[in-house]
């Protein structure tokens, strides 16, 4: 390396008009401030040697390279004021480069721009500019103020030294300090460039207050910063130096740590309990959390409750199916009368067990109204499978978590009620019992009953994920049954994916077996009666269920039963006896007066009177209908809070029977000066669907021609306006409804004849069917001649 040193600088009176312009693209030179320079390109290094050879002066000015475009930066880009610089030193590297020491002499104004003859760089025509020396008091108080802050900035950065602070307190021209102090700061170029722009000295010093204003507030802040992370980390190591002393302090004493030895016994946990691999991957992941976590950490309390629900289900325990047929088909013998479709469902999936014992459970729902022994059901199956058992009630869920749990970012998650009820049940194929599926709501928070499908699909239930689990749980192996007491509210999806069983009801026979193998024991345990103290004639049960219950299924027999226990417990603890058989006569001491009447021959004994069947979620029912006609203006009047489907079944009826008034007997007249009305009582209740047309309509004829209605006769069907008897639903409970009530006779649409197979043999032979497809012909054999 070659080193050159100049002599001192030259006044600034002295400056040429006409100096070479190094453009520098990352930095600025202030007037009486000394910078070092490295020049590397070709065209600057010739303008340095031949500012050498013609007494180092030069020209420095800022100018910003175009990023698009390498190289120099371009005269266009120059900035119009910079400052006339003289060369302390020079230095050559055999690289090519320069390596300067320049002093800044005075500030100028370019005016004109050319490119020197021969020479690759530029030579500008310039402007000196003369420093206004005079100061006043707003000066003075720039400069106090601007020493002052900058002894701060000083003071707060870790770069500058503190003597600069002493220089600039020694410095007495107010534009030399600006200029020292913009020099000093660590601003970027094209601010320090806008001070040297700037020629007013008070403006200046405004600019510099401002860029040191900046500069203090980032160290400052940077410093605050720091400070906070240097106590956190001071914190942080204190503590763990202090876990560090307290666990080899332990461990001199022989004693574990605590949460060391929590971590083995889950460690313990998760190797006995079998996991499959994606749920032993992810308690293994957990368990390395837990390791790394303090105790008293919250996070520490959500691991370890996800820990026990994940090693305390029951993934390969399995309890073993009673494959034994004879044995299970007495279990459900002794615990139910009846139900025959049930039990031998039931016992065809028993058989299919012992004959492929990889089968999936099947996905039963048992729809009936109240009462019928429907969750009862549900206990005798596992019972006879040698299952455990495990109901969960949905009546009223409307959170879709309930099902599939919460996540594990919101507080107090839990896994939903499915995974609960196994972890309860302890094996993973209990008899899950789903209660009230029709009872299932929807809210804002998810629709229960969408995440019920997954659960509820054989081909999907082998991965069921749990949002709070996070990992598939085999529901496969588990059978589920659903009860429901209607089926119109359960989504069709959901309904596409079970089994209906329907469960109708009881007739009278099997209430009484009911009564005496089951009904009649419970009360009397549950009122501390033994059966030589109490006993019920088959006449009394016959009298209570007909005159005292009229339901489908058992509830209202056993509250019956249960009122005549407890008058006969009293009695005996007044020791007035000592024991009761309890008769025909003895029902009414016990019960109060009756409150079913075999009303049908009474109500029917007027013209325009007929018996209907209908159907509600509580199982069958009979209703009457009434018609009546006074002077008016040929209107249709319908009361008894009936649904829009009952009242278009009387128009037609009432149509039909005016373009058919001549076959009927009736003069064309009659309508236009009467208004006719009808009336279905129990007004309270509403009333609705097509099944009651044809009782309408002979309701109507039955009127207007003054012909009664055969006592003891019912009837449903919907009728059209041609005449024919369309088939309805629900044959069965409105069957028993009307056998309950003591009809004898009941007319039934055609195309209904194949649901007789439903029907008891015995209410079949008690009551005489007749099956129709006209109107006409349901006349013929309601009404009398």
């Amino acid at each position: 390396m070659t080193e050159e040193k100049s002599p001192e600088a030259a006044p600034s009176n002295q400056l040429p008009d006409t100096l070479p312009l190094l453009p520098v693209a990352d930095s600025v030179l202030f007037p009486k401030m000394v910078t070092p320079l490295l020049v590397m390109q070709p065209d600057s290094v010739q303008l340095i040697d031949e500012a050498m050879s013609r007494g180092r002066l030069i020209g420095m000015v800022f100018a910003k390279p175009d990023a698009a475009q390498e190289g120099p930066p371009k005269p266009e880009s120059y900035a119009s004021v910079g400052t006339s610089a003289m060369i302390l030193k020079l230095a050559k590297t055999p690289e090519n480069r320069t390596q300067l020491l320049v002093q800044g002499l005075g500030r100028f104004r370019v005016k004109s721009l050319a490119q020197a003859e021969g020479k690759a760089f530029y030579q500008a025509e310039v402007e000196h500019l003369i420093e206004d020396a005079a100061q006043n008091t707003e000066i003075e108080a720039l400069m106090t103020n601007i020493v002052n802050l900058f002894a701060r900035v000083v003071q707060a950065s870790p770069t500058l030294p503190a003597e600069v602070v002493y220089m600039a307190q020694s410095i007495k021209e107010a534009g030399t300090l600006a200029d020292m102090i913009a020099s000093s700061l660590n601003a970027t170029a094209e601010e320090k460039q806008k001070v040297l722009e700037t020629q007013p000295v008070a403006d200046r010093l405004k600019e510099v207050t401002r860029i040191v204003n900046k500069q203090l507030e980032i160290l400052e802040l940077g410093k605050k910063i720091q400070d906070q992370v240097k106590e956190d980390m001071d914190k942080k190591q204190r503590e763990y130096y202090l876990r560090e002393q307290l666990k080899a302090i332990k461990t001199e004493l022989g004693e574990k740590d605590e949460a060391t030895a929590e971590v083995e016994t889950y460690r313990t946990k998760v190797n006995e309990a079998d996991l499959p691999p994606e749920a032993a991957k992810e308690a293994e992941r957990e368990l390395e959390r837990l390791a790394r976590m303090h105790p008293s950490s919250a996070e520490y309390t959500v691991t370890t409750t996800f820990l026990d629900w994940l090693t305390g289900l029951p993934w390969h325990k399995a309890t073993e199916d009673n494959l034994d047929i004879k044995k299970a088909r007495k279990v459900l013998d002794d615990d139910h009368y009846g139900l025959e479709k049930p039990k031998r469902r039931i016992i065809e999936y028993l058989a299919v067990r012992k004959l492929k014992p990889d089968s999936k459970g099947p996905i039963l729902c048992f729809a009936g109204p109240p009462g019928t022994g429907k969750t009862s059901l549900g206990q005798s199956i596992a019972r006879a499978l040698g299952r455990k058992f495990y109901r969960m009630s949905l009546g009223g869920v409307r959170d879709e978590a309930e099902i599939r749990g919460h996540r594990r970012t919101y507080v107090g998650a839990l896994p939903g009620r499915v995974i609960q009820g196994i972890r309860r049940a302890e094996s993973n194929n209990p008899v899950f019992m789903l209660d009230e599926i029709d009872k299932l709501g929807a809210d804002f928070r998810g629709d229960p009953s969408s995440a019920l499908l997954e659960v509820l699909d054989p081909e999907q239930n082998h991965s069921f994920q749990d949002h709070y689990l996070d990992v598939p749980f085999d529901l496969s192996k588990t059978m589920f049954i659903a009860t429901a007491n209607i089926l119109d509210t359960v989504p069709p999806a959901l309904r596409d994916r079970m089994e209906v069983l329907q469960l109708l009801g009881y007739t009278e026979d099997e209430k009484i077996h009911i009564a005496e193998r089951h009904l009649i024991p419970r009360q009397r345990s549950a009122n501390g009666l033994s059966a030589e103290q109490i006993t019920f004639t088959r006449g009394a049960l016959r009298r209570i269920i007909s005159s005292y219950t009229r339901e489908a299924g058992l509830r209202n027999l056993e509250r019956e039963i249960g009122s005549i226990c407890r008058g006969v417990a009293s009695k005996i603890a007044e020791e007035s006896i000592a024991a009761e058989v309890i008769k025909i006569q003895q029902v009414t001491k016990y019960l109060g007066p009756v409150r079913f009447t075999g009303e049908t021959k009474a109500r029917t004994s007027t013209p325009g009177v007929v018996t209907g069947l209908a159907w509600t979620q509580f199982g069958g029912d009979i209703l009457f209908v009434e018609a009546t006609a006074m002077k008016g203006k040929d209107r249709l009047i319908m009361t008894g809070q009936l649904g829009d489907v009952m009242k278009e079944s009387a128009q037609a009826a009432l149509s039909f029977i005016r373009t058919n008034a001549t076959k009927l007997g009736l003069t064309g007249d009659i309508f236009e000066s009467q208004d006719i009305h009808i009336h279905i009582p129990a007004g309270a209740i509403p009333k609705d669907g097509p099944s009651a047309g044809v009782t309408i309509f002979t309701a109507l004829v039955s009127f207007l021609t003054k012909r009664r209605a055969v006592k003891d006769l019912a009837m449903t069907g919907e009728i059209t306006l041609r005449g024919q008897v369309l088939p309805v639903g629900g044959i069965k409970e409105k069957v028993l409804a009307a056998h309950r009530a003591g009809i004898k006779t009941i007319v039934l649409p055609k195309e209904n004849q194949k649901d007789l197979e439903d029907i008891p043999k015995k209410v079949q032979k008690e009551i005489t069917f007749h099956f129709v497809d006209r109107m006409l012909d349901v006349l013929k054999l309601a009404l009398e001649k």
